[in-house]
């Protein structure tokens, strides 16, 4: 199994944020999941990508609901 691992700032610059974004979601329990390896927190590009595809299908079903009235 080949499985791409992530840095938080490679993590930021994928999704556009800031890294203290991803810092302030790890603290409130939200963001794309994460694992604490010592002092890294290393980032799995699959687990990321599923996190910000399960966004994208929350996002677009109220704005098809106002296109719909």
């Amino acid at each position: 199994m080949d499985v791409q691992i992530l840095t938080g700032q490679q993590v930021a610059e994928m999704l556009q944020v800031p890294p203290r974004t991803l810092e302030e979601w790890r603290q409130t329990h939200h963001g794309p999941p994460w694992r604490r390896v010592g002092t890294h927190v290393p980032y799995s590009h699959t687990e990321v990508l599923a996190w910000f595809e399960g966004l994208a299908s929350h996002a677009l079903a109220p704005a098809a609901r106002r296109r719909a009235w």
